[in-house]
This record gives structure tokens, sequence and C-alpha cells, in this order.
């Protein structure tokens, strides 16, 4: 679907999650044409993929450059195939480089990483094996490839009359990445800003020290452009990004008042904490107890992420104790 003239959304189907599809962009350029994420590889993505660029007027082989927001599955899962149909050019932020091998190939020892890292947040023995090897399902759909094209944010991508400026917005990933177009005023935002639910932010071994407080400040970087319309990796085409990005700063506030509370009168794990705090508002709220596995953790990582920055303005202390980490609200 052509969105705007040059601009194509290509919905890709995802597996097993409640996102259902993801949202690539085909950007036509006068010597060949951008592709910005790619879906996961799977044969109806890949299906999928291929029969939207053909309604589009394209190939693979029309493809010279390849953006990739952010090494999570379903941004970059058929990244390594289709530069190998189209002899495109990859380009990555170099942050997000670092964790190809670790999550995709070489990755048990960040398993072990994750396992004693959420025994040490509060996790019951009884149900960390199954929730430490929540995500081992998502590499079977990533051909992992290295890129061509290092980015570190600031740099100028032109294709066609297009003239993408790189950002650099870490929160949701380490090295996540928006294209700004300044002279059409539109932005690509892939996770970093959705229009139907907020993106996951946690706190974790490759998440950087304060993910939360990076995503706020990218936010609010991101807030001052002038935009007239959102691509976001998920999702509508939306306008109206300032009432977006209030929105999703106020979810967080929220949060952290909900975490404020559970721990004003008695010391935590992140665990208890998650235990309490009813979860996808967008659906109603779930109970905690409610969760898949997979959902458990991310909760238990979403937690920490607001602790870390309730710790970073006072709101809030630790302590380790039994080789475990407890949080109190101070004071």
């Amino acid at each position: 679907m052509e969105v705007i003239r040059g601009v194509h959304q290509i919905r890709i189907p995802i597996p097993e999650t409640s996102l259902e599809y993801i949202n690539a962009y085909v950007v036509e350029g006068d010597e060949g044409n951008l592709l910005i994420d790619t879906g996961w590889n799977t044969p109806a993505a890949f299906d999928a993929l291929k029969q939207q660029l053909k309604e589009s007027g394209f190939g693979f082989k029309d493809i010279n450059q390849i953006v990739v927001t952010h090494v999570h599955p379903d941004h970059y899962g058929l990244a390594g195939r289709i530069t190998q149909l189209s002899g495109a050019r990859l380009a990555l932020h170099e942050a997000e480089i670092n964790l190809i091998d670790s999550r995709y190939v070489n990755f048990e020892k960040l398993l072990q990483e994750m396992g004693e890292y959420l025994r040490r947040h509060g996790t019951p023995q009884k149900d960390l094996p199954t929730i430490q090897k929540a995500s081992l399902w998502v590499k079977e759909f990533v051909v992992p490839v290295l890129p061509e094209i290092i980015l570190k944010g600031g740099e100028e991508i032109s294709i066609g009359s297009f003239q993408f400026e790189v950002l650099w917005t870490p929160g949701h990933s380490l090295g996540h990445i928006c294209l700004y177009e300044p002279i059409r005023k539109l932005l690509f935002s892939g996770d970093h800003i959705l229009f139907e639910t907020t993106p996951h932010i946690g706190l974790h071994p490759q998440s950087g020290k304060n993910p939360l407080g990076d995503f706020i400040n990218s936010l609010k970087e991101v807030e001052n452009l002038e935009v007239n319309f959102v691509f976001p990796g998920h999702g509508p085409v939306f306008s109206g990004l300032k009432q977006k990005v209030w929105e999703i700063l106020y979810h967080h506030e929220q949060r952290k008042l909900a975490i404020t509370k559970a721990i004003r009168d008695e010391l935590k794990t992140a665990y208890q904490i998650a235990n309490e705090i009813p979860w996808m508002p967008e659906q109603g709220g779930v109970a905690f107890s409610d969760l898949s596995p997979w959902d458990k953790r991310l909760a238990v990582l979403e937690t920490l992420a607001h602790l870390e920055l309730l710790i970073t303005e006072g709101k809030a202390e630790t302590m380790v104790e039994n080789e475990r980490v407890f949080f109190w609200g101070g004071g």
C-alpha cells in the first residue's frame, strides 16, 4: 500500500504474538529503493513481503539498502535472507551489532546470565527455568547477518528526493534508531513510538544502565521535531506526535506511582513488585499470575527499568540479602 507518494507500507505477519504484524516500509529512490525493517524469518512472513513488494511493482533486486531500526526478531529476522537475494547493503546502529552473536548464535552465556539475573531479582526456583528460557524460541526466526553500514546517529541517508536523518533513540533497545525526513516531516519510528500500545522498556544485562531514563530522554528529543506523520513498526500510521508522546510519558508516570506504592512499607524483590501490578492495560488489565512465562519475564524486566529510574530520582533504594536484591521506597 502506497501510504504517501514514494512510501509503501508492507504488513508482515508475526507468529505467536498479540501484535499480529510488523510494518516494513519501502521508500522509492532513483537508483534503487530503501527497505526499513524486514519482519520475522518464517515462510508466511517471507511470502507476505514478496507478494506485497510485487503488488507495489518491486522485486528483491529493486532494494539496494536496508535499514533495521533494531535487532529484535520481528524487525531483523529476514535481513540475512533479503540481503542474500537483493545484494542490498544493511545498516544498523553500532550498539545493536554487539547483540547479534550473543542472542542468535552463541546464546548460551546470555541464557546463563539471564537466569542468574532473574534469580537475584526474586524469580522463584520453580518458575525460573521456564521464564529464563521463554525467549529461546525467537532465535529460530532470525537469519543472522552483520551490517555493511554502521550507524551512530546523526548520519544522512539519501534515497531519491528523500533525505533522512538517523536519530539514535535508545530505550526499547540500546541501539534503536528512527529515521526523520525533515522536508516532508515524516518520522519512521520503529518501536520507539507506537499508536496502539506503549513500547516495552526493560532493564536486563544488555539494556544499558537506565533504559527507561534513556527512553524518556529520547522521547522528549523526538517530541520537538516537526512531524506530519509517524510511520511506526506496529499499528497504523498516525499524526499527533506530541499527544502520543504525552500519553506514553503519562503511562510511565502512572507505572512509577504504582511501584512506589508497592514498596512504600516493606522490602520487596522486583518479582514480588511485578506480581502486585496490573499488566496489559490496553486489554483491560491482566494479573501477573495469568501472564505467559514470556510476558512474566517482560513484566519483571519492565518493573526493574522503572525501579532503576526511581533510584536515580532518589525515590527508591536497594539492599542485597541472601543473594537477592530488594527494593524499598526509602524515607
